[in-house]
Protein backbone atom coordinates (compact mmCIF):
# COMPACT_ATOMS: atom_id res chain seq x y z
CA UNK A 1 0.00 0.00 0.00
CA UNK A 2 2.81 2.40 1.36
CA UNK A 3 4.56 1.51 -2.33
CA UNK A 4 1.49 2.21 -4.42
CA UNK A 5 0.73 5.72 -2.48
CA UNK A 6 4.12 6.61 -2.89
CA UNK A 7 3.72 5.99 -7.01
CA UNK A 8 1.02 8.03 -6.98
CA UNK A 9 2.71 11.06 -5.24
CA UNK A 10 5.75 10.33 -7.60
CA UNK A 11 3.09 10.44 -10.62
CA UNK A 12 1.36 13.62 -9.78
CA UNK A 13 4.54 15.65 -8.93
CA UNK A 14 5.59 14.48 -12.64
CA UNK A 15 2.87 16.20 -13.67
CA UNK A 16 3.21 19.49 -11.42
CA UNK A 17 6.47 19.44 -12.59
CA UNK A 18 5.41 19.14 -16.46
CA UNK A 19 2.51 21.85 -16.65
CA UNK A 20 5.28 24.29 -14.58
CA UNK A 21 8.03 23.08 -17.73
CA UNK A 22 5.16 23.88 -20.13
CA UNK A 23 3.70 26.92 -18.87
CA UNK A 24 7.71 28.24 -18.78
CA UNK A 25 8.00 27.38 -22.36
CA UNK A 26 5.17 29.65 -22.68
CA UNK A 27 5.84 32.86 -20.90
CA UNK A 28 5.45 35.60 -22.92
CA UNK A 29 8.72 38.14 -22.33
CA UNK A 30 7.72 41.84 -22.86
CA UNK A 31 10.24 44.21 -24.65
CA UNK A 32 9.82 47.75 -23.60
CA UNK A 33 10.84 49.85 -26.71
CA UNK A 34 12.13 53.71 -26.45
CA UNK A 35 10.96 56.06 -29.08
CA UNK A 36 10.07 59.61 -30.19
CA UNK A 37 6.61 61.20 -30.98
CA UNK A 38 8.39 64.16 -33.24
CA UNK A 39 9.91 62.42 -35.96
CA UNK A 40 7.84 62.68 -39.24
CA UNK A 41 7.08 59.48 -40.92
CA UNK A 42 9.58 57.50 -38.37
CA UNK A 43 8.18 57.60 -35.09
CA UNK A 44 5.14 60.58 -34.37
CA UNK A 45 1.43 60.94 -33.01
CA UNK A 46 -1.16 60.73 -36.01
CA UNK A 47 -4.13 63.09 -36.51
CA UNK A 48 -5.90 60.29 -34.29
CA UNK A 49 -3.38 60.27 -31.28
CA UNK A 50 -1.71 57.51 -32.40
CA UNK A 51 1.57 56.72 -32.12
CA UNK A 52 2.84 55.13 -35.72
CA UNK A 53 5.69 55.56 -38.26
CA UNK A 54 7.99 53.46 -40.30
CA UNK A 55 9.97 52.49 -36.94
CA UNK A 56 6.28 52.15 -35.10
CA UNK A 57 5.28 49.65 -37.86
CA UNK A 58 8.02 48.04 -38.38
CA UNK A 59 8.49 47.18 -34.57
CA UNK A 60 4.97 45.89 -34.83
CA UNK A 61 5.97 43.84 -37.64
CA UNK A 62 8.50 41.88 -35.88
CA UNK A 63 5.83 41.84 -32.81
CA UNK A 64 3.74 39.47 -35.08
CA UNK A 65 6.79 37.18 -35.97
CA UNK A 66 7.98 36.73 -32.40
CA UNK A 67 4.98 35.06 -30.32
CA UNK A 68 7.71 34.40 -27.24
CA UNK A 69 8.26 38.54 -27.00
CA UNK A 70 5.28 41.61 -26.15
CA UNK A 71 6.99 44.69 -27.40
CA UNK A 72 5.27 48.11 -26.02
CA UNK A 73 6.08 51.08 -26.93
CA UNK A 74 7.48 54.03 -24.45
CA UNK A 75 7.77 57.31 -25.74
CA UNK A 76 10.46 59.88 -24.79
CA UNK A 77 12.37 63.18 -25.70
CA UNK A 78 15.58 61.54 -28.33
CA UNK A 79 17.82 62.84 -26.10
CA UNK A 80 16.49 60.91 -23.31
CA UNK A 81 16.28 57.51 -25.44
CA UNK A 82 20.23 56.41 -24.56
CA UNK A 83 19.73 57.34 -21.14
CA UNK A 84 17.22 55.24 -20.72
CA UNK A 85 18.71 52.05 -22.52
CA UNK A 86 21.55 52.41 -20.28
CA UNK A 87 19.35 52.63 -16.83
CA UNK A 88 17.38 49.41 -17.95
CA UNK A 89 14.52 51.61 -18.25
CA UNK A 90 14.07 50.45 -21.83
CA UNK A 91 15.48 46.92 -23.32
CA UNK A 92 15.56 48.75 -27.02
CA UNK A 93 15.48 51.85 -29.05
CA UNK A 94 13.83 52.65 -32.44
CA UNK A 95 14.57 56.08 -33.61
CA UNK A 96 16.89 55.49 -37.01
CA UNK A 97 20.08 55.16 -35.05
CA UNK A 98 23.27 55.31 -36.34
CA UNK A 99 26.27 53.19 -35.70
CA UNK A 100 29.13 54.98 -33.62
CA UNK A 101 32.39 54.33 -31.60
CA UNK A 102 30.88 55.87 -29.03
CA UNK A 103 27.35 54.49 -28.66
CA UNK A 104 29.18 50.33 -30.02
CA UNK A 105 31.21 50.62 -26.52
CA UNK A 106 28.46 51.03 -24.50
CA UNK A 107 25.39 49.57 -26.26
CA UNK A 108 24.52 46.92 -28.42
CA UNK A 109 23.02 47.04 -32.29
CA UNK A 110 21.32 44.29 -34.09
CA UNK A 111 23.65 42.96 -37.24
CA UNK A 112 20.89 43.85 -39.72
CA UNK A 113 20.07 47.32 -40.60
CA UNK A 114 16.61 48.07 -41.43
CA UNK A 115 17.09 51.63 -43.81
CA UNK A 116 19.48 54.30 -45.04
CA UNK A 117 19.32 57.74 -43.31
CA UNK A 118 19.94 59.71 -46.18
CA UNK A 119 20.73 63.81 -45.01
CA UNK A 120 20.25 66.77 -47.49
CA UNK A 121 20.14 70.65 -47.37
CA UNK A 122 16.69 71.92 -46.98
CA UNK A 123 15.67 75.39 -47.84
CA UNK A 124 12.31 77.20 -48.31
CA UNK A 125 10.71 76.30 -51.44
CA UNK A 126 11.15 79.82 -52.93
CA UNK A 127 14.39 79.92 -51.90
CA UNK A 128 16.46 79.52 -54.69
CA UNK A 129 20.19 80.72 -53.66
CA UNK A 130 21.10 78.14 -52.22
CA UNK A 131 21.39 74.82 -54.87
CA UNK A 132 24.77 73.48 -52.62
CA UNK A 133 26.94 73.79 -49.29
CA UNK A 134 28.72 75.67 -51.36
CA UNK A 135 26.12 78.34 -51.40
CA UNK A 136 25.97 78.52 -47.69
CA UNK A 137 28.89 81.22 -47.05
CA UNK A 138 27.24 83.65 -44.91
CA UNK A 139 24.37 82.41 -43.87
CA UNK A 140 22.79 80.25 -41.46
CA UNK A 141 21.97 76.50 -41.14
CA UNK A 142 19.71 75.24 -38.43
CA UNK A 143 20.05 71.67 -36.56
CA UNK A 144 17.98 69.95 -33.86
CA UNK A 145 20.97 69.87 -31.06
CA UNK A 146 20.38 66.07 -30.57
CA UNK A 147 20.40 64.85 -34.02
CA UNK A 148 22.34 62.90 -36.15
CA UNK A 149 22.64 65.96 -38.68
CA UNK A 150 24.86 68.06 -36.42
CA UNK A 151 28.26 65.82 -36.69
CA UNK A 152 26.96 66.23 -40.57
CA UNK A 153 27.11 69.95 -40.62
CA UNK A 154 30.05 70.48 -38.63
CA UNK A 155 31.66 68.12 -40.99
CA UNK A 156 30.57 70.12 -43.90
CA UNK A 157 31.52 73.61 -42.09
CA UNK A 158 35.15 72.50 -41.50
CA UNK A 159 35.40 71.22 -44.88
CA UNK A 160 34.31 75.24 -45.84
CA UNK A 161 36.69 76.89 -43.49
CA UNK A 162 33.42 77.41 -41.03
CA UNK A 163 32.31 79.89 -43.54
CA UNK A 164 28.99 79.63 -42.31
CA UNK A 165 27.36 79.77 -38.94
CA UNK A 166 25.48 76.71 -37.02
CA UNK A 167 22.17 77.40 -35.06
CA UNK A 168 19.63 75.01 -32.92
CA UNK A 169 15.91 74.53 -33.14
CA UNK A 170 14.55 75.71 -29.61
CA UNK A 171 11.04 73.74 -28.46
CA UNK A 172 8.38 72.71 -30.66
CA UNK A 173 8.60 70.33 -33.50
CA UNK A 174 7.44 73.53 -35.64
CA UNK A 175 10.67 75.12 -34.40
CA UNK A 176 13.01 74.68 -37.50
CA UNK A 177 10.44 75.58 -40.69
CA UNK A 178 9.19 78.46 -38.24
CA UNK A 179 13.19 79.85 -38.34
CA UNK A 180 13.76 79.33 -42.13
CA UNK A 181 10.13 81.29 -42.43
CA UNK A 182 10.86 84.37 -40.42
CA UNK A 183 14.58 84.55 -42.06
CA UNK A 184 16.49 83.56 -38.50
CA UNK A 185 18.06 80.92 -40.22
CA UNK A 186 18.64 80.13 -44.12
CA UNK A 187 18.74 76.13 -44.28
CA UNK A 188 18.53 73.09 -42.06
CA UNK A 189 19.64 69.30 -42.92
CA UNK A 190 17.05 67.13 -42.95
CA UNK A 191 15.90 64.20 -44.89
CA UNK A 192 13.62 63.77 -47.94
CA UNK A 193 10.57 62.33 -46.35
CA UNK A 194 10.57 64.55 -43.33
CA UNK A 195 10.88 67.22 -46.01
CA UNK A 196 7.93 65.68 -47.64
CA UNK A 197 5.99 65.49 -44.01
CA UNK A 198 6.22 68.80 -43.62
CA UNK A 199 4.98 69.96 -46.83
CA UNK A 200 1.81 68.36 -46.79
CA UNK A 201 1.08 69.24 -42.95
CA UNK A 202 2.20 73.10 -42.80
CA UNK A 203 1.74 75.79 -44.89
CA UNK A 204 6.06 76.81 -44.35
CA UNK A 205 6.82 74.55 -47.84
CA UNK A 206 10.33 73.18 -48.25
CA UNK A 207 12.67 71.70 -50.63
CA UNK A 208 15.49 69.72 -50.35
CA UNK A 209 18.79 71.00 -52.38
CA UNK A 210 22.03 69.68 -53.69
CA UNK A 211 23.95 66.11 -52.70
CA UNK A 212 23.04 64.08 -49.94
CA UNK A 213 25.33 65.01 -47.50
CA UNK A 214 25.30 61.98 -45.20
CA UNK A 215 24.10 58.18 -45.95
CA UNK A 216 24.17 55.84 -43.05
CA UNK A 217 22.98 52.32 -42.45
CA UNK A 218 20.38 52.62 -39.42
CA UNK A 219 20.02 49.61 -36.79
CA UNK A 220 17.45 48.95 -33.48
CA UNK A 221 19.82 49.43 -30.14
CA UNK A 222 20.00 46.93 -26.99
CA UNK A 223 21.75 46.59 -23.98
CA UNK A 224 24.81 44.54 -23.94
CA UNK A 225 23.06 41.90 -22.28
CA UNK A 226 20.39 41.58 -24.38
CA UNK A 227 22.48 39.58 -27.39
CA UNK A 228 19.58 36.69 -27.11
CA UNK A 229 16.92 39.53 -27.83
CA UNK A 230 18.88 41.28 -30.68
CA UNK A 231 18.96 37.88 -31.95
CA UNK A 232 15.81 37.25 -32.58
CA UNK A 233 14.77 40.65 -33.79
CA UNK A 234 17.51 40.00 -36.84
CA UNK A 235 16.04 36.77 -37.68
CA UNK A 236 12.49 38.87 -37.95
CA UNK A 237 14.11 41.24 -39.80
CA UNK A 238 15.77 38.61 -42.69
CA UNK A 239 11.83 37.36 -42.69
CA UNK A 240 10.67 41.01 -43.25
CA UNK A 241 13.14 41.62 -46.09
CA UNK A 242 12.68 38.24 -47.65
CA UNK A 243 9.08 38.84 -48.19
CA UNK A 244 8.87 42.22 -49.71
CA UNK A 245 7.17 43.73 -46.26
CA UNK A 246 9.86 45.91 -45.42
CA UNK A 247 10.44 47.36 -48.55
CA UNK A 248 6.56 47.68 -48.69
CA UNK A 249 6.93 49.52 -45.05
CA UNK A 250 9.28 52.20 -46.42
CA UNK A 251 7.43 53.32 -49.49
CA UNK A 252 4.34 53.62 -47.41
CA UNK A 253 5.85 55.85 -44.78
CA UNK A 254 8.95 57.33 -46.80
CA UNK A 255 7.85 57.60 -50.10
CA UNK A 256 10.90 54.99 -51.37
CA UNK A 257 12.27 51.69 -50.86
CA UNK A 258 14.85 53.63 -48.46
CA UNK A 259 15.66 49.55 -47.01
CA UNK A 260 17.07 48.56 -50.96
CA UNK A 261 20.60 49.53 -50.27
CA UNK A 262 20.99 48.84 -46.28
CA UNK A 263 21.87 45.23 -47.45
Amino acid sequence: MKKLLSLVITFALLIALSGCSAKSKSKVETINVGTGTQFPNICFIDKDGELTGYDVELVKEIDKRLPNYKFKFKTMNFSNLLVSLGQNKVDMVAHQMEKSDERSKKFLFNETPYSVFPLKLSVLKDNNEIKDPKDLKGKKVVVSASSNAVPVIKKVSKKQNDNFDIGYAGQGSNDTANQLKTGRADATVTTPFAVDFQNKTSPIKQKSVGPVLSNSKVYFMFNKQNKPLSKDVDKALKEIKEDGTLEKLSKKWLGENYAKSSY
